[in-house]
């Protein structure tokens, strides 16, 4: 059994916080400027959940979510990060069809528009639906930010182990996996 992890998937603060929240358990990715071959694919399952502030901007989220976006003093990173949780990645699935990427809408945290600018950068890779089934640590763990931490990539290798003793997850197991269903119900209908 998993007792430590080191490898973190970084994704923007205020996702993170839905997700340890169980406001949502859908990411979508395109993969970031520095991915590998220029495209998303998962390094690492489980991971941790690296929280960034590069990028998320108010108008680019469901009203709900825009009064919990908080800036940092240094612009793009704090000095320190909270690791407060980790995640297993339990579906993987790559999207074609931007009308199954619309019906998704009521499961994740961005508006509308942003979505579609997503789906349709890099227009020849698919968006990738990632579910995640996550876990809250018993206490953060606050570690300082490191320059190996930086740029548009999704995945990075934190300078120590983090232990997932006493971690729990944030949505009951058939609560997941019912909302896992409803999504794979979805994007089958294609």
């Amino acid at each position: 059994m998993l007792t430590t992890l080191s490898d973190a998937l970084k994704e923007w603060n205020i996702a993170v916080k839905a997700l340890e929240k169980g406001n949502t358990i859908l990411l979508l990715r395109k993969g970031g400027i520095k991915e590998s071959l220029g495209q998303f694919k998962v390094n690492h399952n489980p991971v941790l959940l690296y929280p960034t502030y590069e990028h998320q901007k108010p108008n680019l989220l469901k009203s709900e979510y825009t009064t919990f976006v908080n800036s940092v003093t240094s612009g793009w990173h704090p000095q320190t990060i909270n690791i407060s949780s980790w995640a297993k990645i339990t579906n993987i699935v790559q999207v074609k069809d931007f009308s199954i990427i619309k019906q998704l809408y009521p499961y994740h945290i961005w508006t509308e528009n942003f979505v579609e600018e997503r789906f349709n950068w890099k227009p020849k890779q698919p968006l990738f639906v990632l579910l995640l089934r996550v876990f809250l640590l018993p206490n953060p763990v606050i570690i300082p930010y490191d320059s190996n931490y930086s740029g548009c990539r999704s995945w990075i290798e934190l300078n120590q182990d983090i232990s997932l003793s006493e971690s729990y997850p944030v949505i009951e197991d058939n609560n997941y996996y019912q909302t896992v269903a409803e999504i794979k119900k979805i994007i089958s209908s294609a």
